[in-house]
């Protein structure tokens, strides 16, 4: 039986009087890999901060194993890893370093130097993080969101900046990680990406839920075959053949 471990509930946050995102309801059950889809500035990277807490919605709610994160701080930091678009890491600290810093926050970490292993970083664990390509920063901020051991992971974009061989392994240990009862709620631009690895997506435009449902069932709902020229149509662009 399922069991639902994110849920928000009419969602509102605006900016400078401009709703950034407008009345967003879903769910996400445990082991679930949940994809949220839209261009950039939808409002995605504001709706994982709700969710964590981060930003107080204008209304709605949204929760975190039945907890708002914004009163269950400390209690969802330990169930939870995020991996958020921008990082910033102290001047000159190597990468061991920064993943004993972070090991060192939790009760029962994972071992880093396996998941360094695991992304194909472990040559680099005595490197400066600032030497870094942006790629391998990319990679080395999700080994960060998993050392907790955590229940569930937010990345936001995890593949922007790798190259395709790089994004493929990323996705190959993300599917492992899902095939052991880790919960992923995802953004992404890449529809390949979505394709392989997200059970359910939600598609939004400035705010706003255009649909969702699975990959499969958002893609029959559309006059086309593949996701990416689905996602197009739904999101009113035209499909160059």
């Amino acid at each position: 039986m399922s069991t639902t471990c994110i849920e928000a509930c009419e969602l509102t946050k605006s900016f400078n009087g401009q709703k950034v995102v407008d009345g967003l309801s879903f769910s996400v059950e445990k082991g679930q890999v949940f994809g949220l889809l839209g261009h950039n500035g939808a409002g995605k990277s504001t709706t994982i901060e709700m969710i964590l807490g981060l930003k107080t919605p204008d209304s709605g709610k949204a929760v975190i194993l039945d907890k708002e994160a914004s009163k269950y701080r400390k209690e969802i930091f330990e169930k939870v890893g995020v991996q958020l678009q921008a990082s910033n890491y102290q001047a000159a600290i190597r990468v061991d370093e920064v993943c004993m810093e972070h090991a060192s926050l939790y009760r029962n970490p994972k071992d880093y130097q396996e998941l360094l292993a695991k992304f194909g970083l472990e040559k680099f664990k005595k490197s400066q993080v600032s030497k870094l390509s942006g790629g391998e920063r990319q990679k080395l901020s999700v080994v960060l969101s998993l050392i907790g051991n955590p229940e569930i992971v937010f990345l936001d974009e995890l593949t922007t900046g790798i190259d395709v061989a790089a994004r493929r392994e990323v996705w190959r240990t993300l599917k492992n990680l899902k095939d052991s009862g880790l919960t992923i709620f995802l953004t992404t631009h890449y529809m390949e990406e979505a394709e392989i690895l997200c059970d359910k997506i939600l598609l939004i435009k400035n705010g706003k839920k255009i649909t969702e449902g699975t990959v499969k069932e958002v893609v029959k709902a559309s006059p086309y075959n593949n996701l990416e020229e689905a996602y197009l149509w739904y999101m009113d662009e035209e499909v160059v053949l």
